[in-house]
């Protein structure tokens, strides 16, 4: 087996990190607040994937690249697994209602159920469940 790492830390750039934890929190999600100071806060999202929300001087100190105008380009998309289609909606709902913005149409495979939002500052998440045994057995 290939590599096997225990975490995942997604590093993205932010606007106003007050305003930012304000959307999250609406959204549903918490914070490790040992991680958490004027440039930066994590958000938990899983015992073992986070993300964190750095301010954009500060995010400018760990690469030399622009960050990118997400109104313009995608720099990634944030794709979280869910346990139900109710969920996946239940989230974006709360995302909308917290001032982000919609992106895609929900989208029903029957086996996959996927839907997806903009954050406060333009990054694109994609919250989706998956029936694994929906799939083809080879």
């Amino acid at each position: 087996m290939g590599v096997q790492a225990e975490k995942i830390f997604v590093n993205l750039p932010v606007k106003d990190l007050n305003a930012s934890i304000e959307f999250f929190t609406k959204v549903g999600f918490e914070f490790n607040e040992q991680m958490t100071n004027e440039n930066a806060t994590c958000v938990v999202i899983s015992e073992s994937i986070y993300v964190m929300l750095l301010v954009e001087d500060y995010f400018k100190t760990f690469t030399k690249r622009e960050i990118p105008d997400t109104a313009k380009s995608t720099e990634a998309i944030v794709a979280l697994s869910v346990k139900s289609k109710g969920e996946v909606d239940e989230i974006v709902n709360k995302a909308l209602d917290a001032g982000g913005k919609p992106f895609n149409e929900a989208i029903d495979h029957g086996f996959m159920y996927g839907w997806s939002f903009q954050d406060i500052d333009g990054h694109l998440w994609e919250i989706f469940y998956m029936d694994e045994s929906g799939f083809n057995q080879n």
